[in-house]
């Protein structure tokens, strides 16, 4: 089937997770096939790039149904991704992205990177009593959206977590801002605003979340989310910052999801990927590979009497019709 697993070394399932969502990506890998080869034998073992390429080239040349990340894994560790301990899907993820980043050596790659993954927004500031108004374009690698509003009630669906991620937020009480033009302190409005959208568009849910006993805890409320999003349908023009040619482009499928089940204690990762060559599921559990259907994924939508099983943490999704 071309799909092949990746043993699990002892607690790598959020690894071999995160992955499986950037080999199985082909935008991703003809950039990675491009890479400066290292030189010397130290400088392989350590390089992040050099070692995916590696490990890319050995599940896809192999016969086997899993091969071992363990010489990516040991490269890792030498930039403090420490091995047989749990990690965060998303901690993860940015992680591994950066190193990759700052490795490749061709500047047109990390460019190309970049353009892949990289959202960039407009951060509004305005003052409520004399309208003054500051902005500021940043960049971030995924939609940290919350799965709660500021009451604590549940978020019903993933339009409606978009929604609520870039809704204006009054800044009043203790939250106020000094403003150069009153010269005082005053309640302002903070907004932001969706500037471009990238390739490959990672959102993550913040499903793990702290009580006030500083105790971490997994919300796993249902939370739908479709297999195709317009983010014309989804945001109004205010919450928007861009012309109507990139926003022709804001129409996506789902390409993968990085699910979890158990508690933030004790816990297990899975990824479920559509193939971009064959767009057929898969489901990668470590060394196991099997074909799956959409209401299989759709099991990870969530459930709150269902603390243990698998709910979607990670999601990732692919434009249908890129610029």
């Amino acid at each position: 089937t071309g799909a092949v697993g990746l043993y699990n070394i002892g607690q790598s399932c959020c690894l071999n997770s995160v992955l499986q969502v950037f080999l199985m990506n082909i935008h991703f890998t003809g950039i990675l096939r491009r890479i400066t080869v290292p030189l010397c034998a130290v400088q392989k073992r350590k390089n992040v790039p050099y070692q995916m390429l590696l490990l890319l080239e050995e599940m896809q040349c192999g016969k086997r149904k899993a091969v071992s990340p363990v010489d990516l894994a040991c490269c890792l560790s030498a930039y403090r991704v420490k091995l047989f301990v749990q990690h965060d899907a998303a901690q993860l993820f940015l992680t591994l992205w950066n190193l990759i980043k700052r490795q490749m050596k061709k500047p047109e790659l990390v460019e190309e990177l970049s353009y892949l993954y990289t959202i960039c927004v407009q951060e509004h500031l305005a003052c409520q009593k004399c309208s003054s108004e500051t902005k500021r374009n940043s960049s971030m690698l995924t939609l940290p959206l919350p799965v709660l509003d500021s009451n604590s009630h549940m978020l019903k669906t993933l339009e409606d977590c978009l929604q609520y991620f870039f809704r204006p937020e009054e800044l009043t009480d203790h939250n106020m801002c000094f403003c150069e033009q009153c010269g005082r302190k005053t309640p302002f409005l903070q907004s932001m605003k969706l500037v471009h959208l990238p390739q490959t568009l990672t959102i993550h849910l913040k499903r793990f979340c702290f009580e006030k006993s500083a105790y971490v805890h997994k919300l796993s409320h249902y939370l739908p989310f479709p297999q195709d999003l317009d983010f014309n349908a989804i945001l109004t023009e205010n919450q928007c910052q861009a012309d109507d040619n990139e926003k022709a482009a804001w129409q996506y499928e789902l390409f993968a999801v990085v699910a979890h089940s158990g508690s933030t204690s004790c816990g297990h990762y899975c990824a479920y990927i559509r193939s971009l060559t064959e767009c057929k599921w898969y489901c990668f559990n470590d060394s196991e590979v099997c074909q799956v259907w959409w209401d299989d994924v759709k099991c990870t939508y969530g459930h709150f009497k269902l603390h243990w099983g698998e709910t979607a943490y990670l999601l990732i999704y692919m434009k249908k019709h890129p610029q």
